[in-house]
């Protein structure tokens, strides 16, 4: 164990003077985290960032707000500790087994039921707005230099039109993860729960279904039986704005990847995590299914 991390945990007043074993876990691409667990019995997981909101724009304060939002609507994990200023969240480790993307497509009405309990919990702080971020990281990437896929600002038509119907009818917000890979999802069986908040904030519940349906690769049919568990009605234009969500969720977190391809310090093929959203995004932008996905969510 490095130093560093032993003062962290040396300084959280639930683990100090403890006799404790720690083993990292996998995943996080700005993050790390541990499970330590106590000689008192204390089984938890510490995740450790960068206190800096930095260049991708994540305030763990308000990532320690909405994960004890979460936690309280038996979602999330329970909150254990934290150290304010320090980037330091400590939660209670929750047995189960961790999702693949498989398991998504595998289990639509299960993650609907938890994404319902998760939006109808209490309000989490700050607003999650897709197209306002991925301006924003365009900012970053002009101004740093970083490089972008050759004919990606040739799609910002289709993003102002995407922009122009979905804000026709906006709907209400609702507290989203806005963040759902399958790997942030735990089962043990009964009830799903959710885990890292980092991009959590009030969102449409339109741009959660369609985001992770993104993320899990999976394709119109299963999104729209994701939206029709979801509802609890089968409705063309909800499904239609879904897919809408998820075509500009991979749009903007391809600069995500550039960014962190330019700044991050950690080994990962970051322009490789990006064209596996860039190009689904291309593909669908050039297809007459963009037009009619536009017309359907109109409606």
């Amino acid at each position: 164990m490095q130093p560093d991390l032993e003062q962290l945990l040396d300084d959280l007043p639930v683990l100090t003077g403890q006799g404790r074993r720690v083993s990292p876990l996998p995943g996080g691409l700005t993050n790390h985290n541990y499970r330590v667990r106590t000689d008192g019995g204390l089984d938890v997981v510490v995740r450790v960032s960068s206190p800096e909101t930095g260049l991708l724009g994540v305030d763990r304060e308000v990532e320690h707000a909405n994960t004890l939002a979460a936690a309280a609507s038996g979602v999330g994990a329970p909150v254990v500790d934290h150290l304010p200023g320090r980037g330091v969240l400590v939660v209670g480790f929750l047995p189960g087994r961790t999702w693949e993307d498989a398991d998504v497509a595998a289990n639509l009405p299960r993650f609907a039921a938890a994404l319902r309990r998760l939006h109808a919990g209490p309000p989490f702080v700050g607003r999650f707005d897709m197209l306002a971020i991925r301006r924003r990281y365009l900012e970053v990437v002009r101004e740093r230099g970083f490089r972008l896929p050759e004919g990606y600002l040739d799609l910002e038509p289709r993003l102002d039109g995407l922009e122009r119907v979905l804000g026709l009818a906006p709907e209400p917000l609702v507290p989203c993860h806005n963040d759902l890979l399958a790997a942030n999802v735990l089962d043990d069986g009964g009830d799903l729960r959710i885990v890292d908040y980092e991009y959590s904030g009030m969102n449409e519940p339109s741009f959660e279904l369609g985001n992770a349906a993104a993320e899990a690769k999976l394709g119109p049919d299963a999104l729209a039986e994701l939206c029709e568990a979801y509802h609890g009605r089968h409705d063309d234009a909800l499904v239609a704005r879904a897919e809408l969500w998820g075509w500009a969720a991979r749009y903007g977190w391809v600069l995500w990847g550039m960014i962190q391809e330019g700044a991050s310090s950690i080994e990962y093929d970051f322009w490789g995590w990006a064209m596996e959203k860039w190009e689904p995004a291309q593909e669908l932008a050039a297809s007459p299914r963009f037009d009619d996905l536009l017309a359907r969510a109109a409606r």
